[in-house]
């Protein structure tokens, strides 16, 4: 069993995978939220909850990792917040948390990214920002000792879940439920096939677990 950290814990993809761990009980979940009224929420329901700022120092995102064995950064600035925050949250605030977790010792580090953020061909002419924010930070995780995984969903939706998607290094656009975002996510933390690659993930015809295992065929 390890201690994992979701970053971002409050976001929908976070929740989520939060609740999924809660339920499993495979692994120890603490939920990394930003305000104290989401911090009380997650603890009235029974899971460890802890204050981090992505935007404080990387001191301090030490201290909040001190004994984590893997992180899951889910966070975001959100589509309502301008390119400043978007460099600041999904940029340079994954950037410190990776530093923070190398430092104190984290293993694991699994991450959400974007559909084809390491291709600037497909990247959306709208998104242009938050997609060099998350491809940055992608080559950042890459450059690290850390042992992770980069999950890159296509565009998200808040339908029940169907628990079945497809992965791949290079999937045609399309959309996933955040519920099955989060499977995928918890998941990476059991299957070995996951480490050190990089995929596209969308709704499919393949049960989660089978589709992960399927990696280690791509490698």
């Amino acid at each position: 069993m390890m201690k994992v950290a979701v970053i971002g814990a409050n976001g929908k993809i976070g929740q989520h995978l939060v609740e999924q761990m809660q339920h499993a009980k495979t692994h120890e979940v603490i939920a990394v939220v930003r305000k104290e009224e989401q911090q009380k929420a997650w603890e009235d329901r029974g899971v460890t909850a802890k204050l981090g700022d992505l935007e404080g120092s990387v001191s301090k995102l030490e201290e909040l990792l001190q004994g984590v064995d893997a992180v899951v950064f889910t966070a975001g600035s959100g589509g309502s917040s301008g390119d400043d925050k978007t460099l600041l949250v999904d940029l340079d605030g994954a950037v410190k948390t990776m530093e923070a977790a190398e430092s104190v010792g984290v293993k694991r580090f699994v991450m959400v990214s974007a559909w084809q953020s390491n291709n600037r061909e497909n990247w959306a002419e709208a998104l242009l920002p938050y997609y060099a924010a998350k491809h940055y930070a992608d080559r950042e995780l890459m450059r690290t000792k850390l042992n992770w995984t980069i999950v890159r969903p296509g565009a998200l939706t808040d339908e029940e879940a169907t628990g079945k998607v497809v992965v791949g290094e290079s999937l045609a656009p399309g959309s996933v439920p955040r519920e099955d975002v989060a499977s995928v996510l918890r998941r990476c933390l059991d299957e070995t096939g996951t480490e050190l690659r990089a995929f596209d993930l969308m709704s499919g015809d393949s049960e989660v677990e089978h589709s992960l295992q399927s990696m280690k065929e791509m490698a």
